[in-house]
């Protein structure tokens, strides 16, 4: 399957963005063949705005909008991340709605479904409360959406709408609660 690149952002969300994270908040911004070398390595093309953002703006932020760390760096895992297996951004995301596992009879740990939430087709934007991951999905019919995985299930954030990067940044920068 081939990925084409998205289209570069409007300027008034790249501002946008540049707004959210202060410069001396900011990690240095990859650029464009750092990004480009990661996408084919990783067999994935990143979503907009994220793919702007991480290559020209910042890579990943210690002020950010997961409460544990900030923004993580483009590849980067949290500490508390669970060792389910390797990162694989470029494989399918096996979800096209919400899944809570917990009590599910097809939601025993070892299930390889709850493996590939966990690795496959997204990046990890940050963590909340050690062990609840804000991912961006980078394959499948949900691209270039943000999603909550935990131990128990994961979710589009909102359930309802789906986030992109920009409106997730946006929530966060508003100081809303994620659910409101």
């Amino acid at each position: 399957m081939t990925v084409t690149r998205d289209q570069r952002p409007a300027e008034a969300t790249l501002d946008f963005l540049r707004s959210a994270f202060p410069p001396e908040w900011r990690e240095p911004a990859l650029g464009r063949e750092a990004v480009a070398a990661w996408e084919a390595e990783n067999g994935v093309v990143l979503p907009e705005p994220y793919r702007t953002f991480v290559a020209d703006i910042s890579n990943g932020s210690s002020l950010g909008p997961a409460g544990d760390g900030g923004l993580q760096p483009l590849g980067w895992l949290p500490d508390t991340w669970p060792g389910l297996g390797p990162r694989q951004p470029g494989k399918p995301f096996p979800l096209q709605a919400a899944w809570h596992w917990e009590g599910d009879e097809n939601g025993a740990p070892e299930h390889p479904r709850i493996e590939a939430a966990f690795n496959n087709g997204s990046v990890v934007l940050g963590c909340e409360d050690g062990q609840t991951f804000w991912l961006l999905l980078t394959t499948g019919p949900r691209r270039g959406e943000v999603w909550m995985i935990t131990d128990v299930g994961a979710v589009p954030a909102p359930e309802d709408q789906a986030w992109g990067f920009e409106e997730w940044v946006r929530r966060w920068h508003t100081g809303e609660d994620w659910w409101d």
